[in-house]
């Protein structure tokens, strides 16, 4: 680093410390020469309710937090739905649930389809078993640790009991991805592993490497369309930091597309309304959202085993003394992967199970002892965008991701087979042994009698993200596309986008393995040149 006209330069300047800034940071200043200035809106990741794995709803809607709300939904009854997004080092990998869950081989051919020959899925999926280092292998820079969960509810195990009474094999024993289990989860030795303790915390040793927290970037700088540095605020004051070679842009599904408009790089009419000089007429930035839908029921338990006990004090002794208990649960902790459709090739929904009362979509502390089980729409049709509504990069963007809007129908007849299988398997054995009364949907709710009725009422009442957003900036081999295939934002220079935004296809699974590998083989592609 060193400063021209009071300007600091370095050789990269990345905006965002979540997951793939985390990776980007740690793997451009590898060589020690290479200068590398990070930003990030938020602050440390070292907080109690980061580390202790089942406290991380209580991150939501706080200074961790973005806290965006959608646009209203017309088909989940006009909700403003709750998108939290990680505002900390780590980003969302610092509140998530912890989740391993890296999709099929399937989802990455698709990445090929669209974005070309150096997304080859055999090897993005040999780097995602690379990443995905066991307990303490994980402790260099380059993996995040992966594992079993420690302390699995006994009512997590009734569920897979139940969903093998149904008929669903083993996760393992079908090549499609099928089955029940436990998640895997990013843990060491009971506590949480975010992207920040895998690649970022060992990178800040090196002297070539300046983080800085609390920074918010604001607009990226151009000389003509050149992209020169990153404008900031930091408290009071407006800052700036230029890059020598590019700009990357890892703030995520909704801050990347965002920050690009509010710098001139867009939807030319969107631009003009809102008075931002045009640097480069991109139409499809903030296009293309995607996102997993979820839907489900919470039924009371019979017996006070559910994750209600974490709040409790002989949980915190066991967490404190042995890193054991409920407080390592991830909340959620049992999947089965199934198809709607028995003439699909593979799974279409992901059905998730918690072992505790999930309320208004997490904001909620459960009262009551409960469990909850939800259908997930793995392969969305449905598209929405990301579109700023100010000039002001402080103002939060409108987020549309049109839920359950798709023409052909296919996302609802999806979601309702998901809900009845979901319904079935609460009435089964030894599941339903555990089960009470139905506590959401609210008794009386169902607009008609019936399975129907009951689904109706889900899609209204408890529908939310699972916290999936991808593609408003992606990657692509056509002109029109955002991004070429080494994520480089058409149209100008020296600026890429590497983070969920740049995805051409929404994995069968969750978000942070694909991104990890992403930004891991960007990472290369950047020292291409």
């Amino acid at each position: 680093m060193h400063v021209e006209a009071n300007v600091e330069v370095f050789d990269y300047v990345i905006v965002g410390a979540g997951a793939a800034g985390s990776v980007l940071a740690a793997r451009l200043s590898e060589d020690g020469r290479t200068t590398v200035a990070l930003l990030e809106a938020g602050p440390s990741e070292r907080h109690p309710y980061v580390r202790i794995p089942a406290a991380y709803p209580r991150l939501f809607q706080g200074p961790r937090d973005w806290a965006y709300f959608t646009e209203p939904q017309e088909a989940l009854g006009g909700r403003h739905v709750y998108w939290p997004r990680g505002k900390v080092l780590g980003g969302s990998s610092s509140i998530n649930a912890m989740l391993w869950v890296p999709g099929h081989r399937a989802d990455y051919a698709v990445w090929r389809e669209r974005a070309g020959p150096l997304w080859d899925p055999d090897e993005l999926c040999a780097r995602l078993r690379r990443i995905a280092a066991q307990g303490d292998e994980a402790k260099g820079i380059g993996a995040v640790a992966v594992g079993p969960q420690r302390d699995p509810s006994p009512l997590t195990a009734a569920f897979v009991r139940a969903a093998r009474a149904r008929g669903i094999d083993p996760l393992g024993a079908d090549a499609s991805g099928a089955g029940v289990g436990l998640f895997d989860v990013t843990q060491h030795r009971g506590q949480r592993f975010s992207a920040a303790e895998g690649y970022l915390r060992p990178a800040m040793r090196r002297r070539n490497l300046v983080v800085r927290t609390a920074a918010t970037a604001t607009r990226v700088v151009f000389e003509a369309r050149r992209a020169i540095g990153v404008a900031y605020r930091r408290g009071r004051d407006e800052q700036q930091v230029n890059a020598r070679r590019e700009v990357l842009l890892a703030a995520g599904a909704i801050g990347s597309p965002q920050l690009l408009q509010c710098s001139g790089v867009g939807p030319g009419g969107l631009l003009q309304r809102l008075g931002i000089p045009i640097v480069a007429e991109r139409a499809r930035v903030g296009s293309g959202l995607r996102d997993h839908l979820a839907s489900g029921l919470v039924v009371a338990t019979r017996r006070p085993i559910s994750l209600l006990a974490a709040q409790r004090a002989p949980a915190l002794a066991r967490y404190v003394l042995g890193r054991r208990g409920p407080l390592t649960s991830p909340v959620a902790e049992g999947v089965a992967f199934v198809r709607s459709d028995d003439r699909l090739d593979l799974p279409d929904l992901e059905l998730l199970f918690a072992p505790v009362a999930f309320l208004e979509e997490g904001r909620a502390l459960p009262s009551l002892h409960g469990v909850t089980l939800a259908a997930i729409v793995l392969q969305p049709e449905s598209s929405g965008t990301v579109q700023i509504i100010s000039a002001d990069p402080s103002a939060p963007p409108a987020i549309d991701p049109r839920y359950l809007s798709d023409p052909s129908g296919r996302d609802r007849s999806a979601l309702v087979a998901g809900i009845r299988r979901c319904a079935e398997l609460l009435a089964t054995a030894p599941l339903a042994d555990e089960l009470g009364a139905r506590i959401v949907p609210s008794a009386g709710s169902e607009a008609s009698p019936g399975p129907d009725g009951l689904v109706e009422a889900c899609i209204l009442e408890t529908t939310q993200t699972l916290y999936h957003p991808i593609g408003t900036c992606a990657m692509g081999t056509g002109d029109d596309a955002v991004l070429d295939p080494r994520a480089r934002v058409r149209g100008v220079e020296a600026l890429r986008v590497v983070d969920a935004s740049a995805m051409p296809g929404l994995n069968r699974g969750h978000t942070l393995a694909p991104t990890l590998a992403l930004a891991e083989r960007a990472a290369e592609l950047i020292g291409e040149g």
